[in-house]
């Protein structure tokens, strides 16, 4: 839980941290690898062209590894840098075994805009610049976005993760060209298993058009736009608290309006990142009789792959929707 919404502070003096560490890590383990999670990196082989050595690659989002262990299948050993729900991936701080992942990495995936700059401070002082086989899937860049974008949680967009598995077949092709075909079939079977997801977003937006919400941070924001849902809280609120700083008063007073005024029918709130404010918030939501969908930034574990968990936020909006309708003709 965040008590001090300060995460731009916190995260700078994180980086330079671990600028350090990461040098020190390296220096003293000769960018040997090291078990992080329950996907390590150590035992696979450093030849990209072996055909039974599996692929070393991390991924600075569960959600992004999980992707590519679909894709990867028995071909690949991943590291998940970020996996647990119950923090806050703004102001993660990575640790010398983390470095150690990556030094020894053939493939990186990272978000980029902005949401886990802690990568690039990692590839660069462990010199995987250097290493001209390595495949870096950016998603920020795959997409075309500038460093600007608003939104950082690419993996919502429903475009998002088809684009991604596509480039890294591409890349694991590269890797490993005999088990291209097996790569691309998994891709198929992969592609196929999004669509009960995007089948139940079009579904919401027909059965219950017109569906307004209020938020916390911009978490989900891409999934409740692709399901015809309108967020009423202004957008510079959404990412002060995502950017931990003080939201101006008028627009706490307009979003505890949503509330007690009942404007919305659910409450979308990030259970990950929580502080005073945004505690309050839920406490209006409740008083009000309004719903609230907990949401993560990072995805939950064990028990979901990326798919089941995207389509696990939408079952949970329409539950919410249709108690919010059965209590407003009680």
């Amino acid at each position: 839980m965040k008590t001090a919404p300060r995460r731009a502070q916190r995260r700078r003096i994180l980086l330079a941290m671990l600028a350090g560490s990461v040098l020190l890590s390296l220096f003293a383990a000769g960018c040997g690898g090291s078990s992080i999670g329950s996907g390590s990196a150590a035992s696979t082989s450093s030849s990209s062209g072996s055909s039974t050595a599996p692929i070393a690659a991390v991924a600075a989002e569960n959600e992004y590894a999980n992707v590519l262990e679909q894709i990867g299948g028995k071909y690949v050993k991943v590291t998940a840098i970020e996996s647990n729900p119950n923090t806050d991936p703004h102001t993660y701080e990575a640790s010398p075994s983390t470095a150690r992942a990556v030094a020894a990495a053939k493939m990186l995936i990272e978000n980029g805009v902005g949401y886990d700059t802690f990568m690039g401070k990692i590839e660069s002082a462990g010199g995987a610049g250097s290493d001209s086989s390595r495949k870096v899937i950016n998603v920020q860049k795959l997409l075309g976005l500038q460093e600007s974008t608003p939104n950082p949680h690419l993996w919502y967009k429903p475009t998002t993760m088809p684009l991604v598995a596509k480039a890294i077949v591409s890349d694991l092709s590269s890797l490993q060209p005999t088990h291209a075909a097996y790569f691309q079939a998994n891709d198929a079977a992969f592609e196929a298993s999004l669509q009960p997801w995007l089948k139940a977003l079009e579904e919401f937006g027909k059965r219950y058009p017109g569906t307004t919400v209020a938020t916390t941070e911009p978490v989900a924001d891409y999934t409740l736009e692709a399901a015809g849902i309108k967020n009423l809280t202004p957008f510079s609120m959404q990412a002060d608290i995502m950017n931990g700083t003080d939201p101006a008063p008028q627009n706490v007073s307009l979003q505890n309006g949503l509330f007690s005024g009942h404007k919305v029918k659910i409450f979308v709130h990030n259970q990950q990142v929580t502080d005073s404010l945004t505690e309050s918030f839920v406490n209006a939501s409740k008083r009000a009789g309004i719903p609230v969908v907990g949401v993560y930034e990072t995805m939950p574990t064990p028990g979901y792959d990326y798919q089941s968990w995207m389509l696990a936020e939408v079952k949970a909006l329409e539950k919410a929707v249709s108690e919010h309708a059965s209590t407003e003709k009680l």
